[in-house]
């Protein structure tokens, strides 16, 4: 075996992932100043092309065997796994997705390492190494695109079915161009009066929400504040959009009246908490939903509420949900199934509780694409590589023959090693119980 070796496998999961999580660039600096080899398994489908990485000194190859890490972007299928190996890609594994217990469990079986990008985090627990911005950016393009189709199907034209879906752009400035273009159209000839207040509403702060906020700012946008939207408006201009944040505090309230809201007992205690986001969903145009959620926290739109708002003949105001976290009936739980840029919107009928393709229908248009980073390719791999460069060194000259406690590792990544040498480490034993449940034992 060859030393300090790092491999980039090609990424299988989606024909539409074009990933890397290592540019020639960054293979290039490896190779000539850290003095690393670097394997690149042949992809004719990847943003960066054999050539590129074989000019930058890396060696294209089918065979990863000579490597003891291998990196990659999404799963790598339990059919493909090597024995012995040192992983690192996003495995979505740590809420016991079931989807993905048996990857786990052969994970296990061969003796390999798991590290997973989603659990490298600074001493505040803060991400290091993520995409979201990126999820974000297409997100809103592609949710922007949604909206114009929508209308356009009602019989409502307006400048924002000139945008298309964000992966048929050449790069991320193109369909910001696109973006700002319909945003003048309104600025000179205004939205239809009966769309009035077109507001969007961007529930969380994070970098998810930094992205779609950077694609607003493409276009006529006023900020209001979540509690205006509740009060009537005088006369809402038809020459710009409205945007309002949501933070928690806006989303839930304590259950009992004897307590107030506060920012860490809420993480610290969810079920102490309920949701109020009802009384604002009937006034958005737009819900971005840009937060982490898992089922230990209140939904953010529900069935019910969706029922509610879609009962009777008229047009509820709310035409697009941009689901970017994307949870099969979590936080908005009319998500139900992720979907493909190919295919990327349905219409859920809340009557029915079904999900019709395309943008037709009574209900909601819900995005709900989970790979929307690879909607930009290019631009998602550069920076990514940026932030992840700083750490390669490290991973390579590992020696992960030793038990978990000699792992010579930076914390940051030791945080995020889910397995080591084919058994759980100490943060992720609760994985067993998943694992049980699902067969993986």
């Amino acid at each position: 075996m060859m030393s300090h070796t790092i491999a980039i496998r090609r990424e299988t999961k989606s024909r539409w992932e074009r990933r890397s999580p290592v540019t020639p660039e960054l293979a290039q600096q490896l190779v000539s100043q850290s003095d690393l080899e670097v394997l690149v398994q042949s992809s004719a489908r990847r943003v960066f092309l054999d050539k590129e990485y074989i000019r930058a000194g890396a060696q294209v190859t089918a065979d990863l065997d000579e490597a003891s890490v291998i990196l990659g972007v999404k799963e790598v299928p339990p059919e493909s796994l090597l024995p012995g190996k040192a992983y690192v890609f996003f495995s979505h594994v740590i809420k016991g997705q079931t989807y993905n217990m048996p990857m786990l469990a052969k994970i296990l079986e061969l003796g390999c390492t798991l590290i997973d990008y989603e659990k490298i985090c600074d001493e505040s627990g803060r991400r290091l190494i993520f995409f979201g911005r990126f999820a974000g950016l297409a997100g809103m393009i592609d949710s922007l695109w949604a909206l114009g189709s929508r209308l356009e199907a009602e019989g409502i034209a307006t400048p924002l079915s000139a945008i298309e879906p964000t992966h048929t752009y050449a790069s991320l400035e193109d369909a910001k161009a696109a973006v700002r273009t319909a945003g003048e159209r309104i600025v000179a000839d205004g939205l239809p009066r009966e769309l009035l207040p077109l507001v969007i509403g961007v529930a969380g702060y994070g970098n998810v929400a930094r992205g779609v906020r950077e694609i607003l700012t493409e276009l006529p946008i006023r900020e209001t504040t979540p509690e205006d939207l509740t009060v009537q408006a005088g006369d809402p201009s038809p020459h710009c959009l409205y945007q309002t944040t949501f933070r928690e505090e806006h989303l839930v309230e304590p259950r009992s009246p004897d307590h107030v809201f506060e920012l860490q007992d809420y993480y610290r205690n969810p079920e102490r908490y309920r949701s109020t986001f009802d009384r604002f969903l009937p006034h958005l145009t737009v819900l971005m939903n840009c937060n982490y959620w898992d089922e230990r926290y209140p939904r953010l739109v529900t069935k019910k509420s969706l029922r509610g708002i879609f009962t009777g003949d008229s047009q509820p105001r709310l035409r697009v949900i941009g689901d970017l976290g994307c949870d099969v009936e979590g936080a908005v739980e009319c998500t139900l199934k992720c979907t493909e840029p190919s295919d990327p919107v349905y219409v859920y009928d809340p009557e029915k509780g079904t999900v019709r393709s395309g943008v037709e229908g009574r209900g909601p248009v819900v995005l709900a694409v989970d790979i929307l980073p690879a909607e930009l390719p290019r631009e998602a791999s550069e920076e990514f590589s940026v932030t992840l460069a700083h750490f390669l060194p490290a991973l390579a000259r590992a020696d992960y023959s030793v038990p978990f406690k000699q792992l010579d590792l930076p914390s940051e990544l030791l945080g995020g090693v889910i397995a080591h040498r084919g058994q759980l480490t100490p943060d992720y034993q609760y994985l067993e119980a998943h694992l049980a449940a699902a067969g993986g034992e």
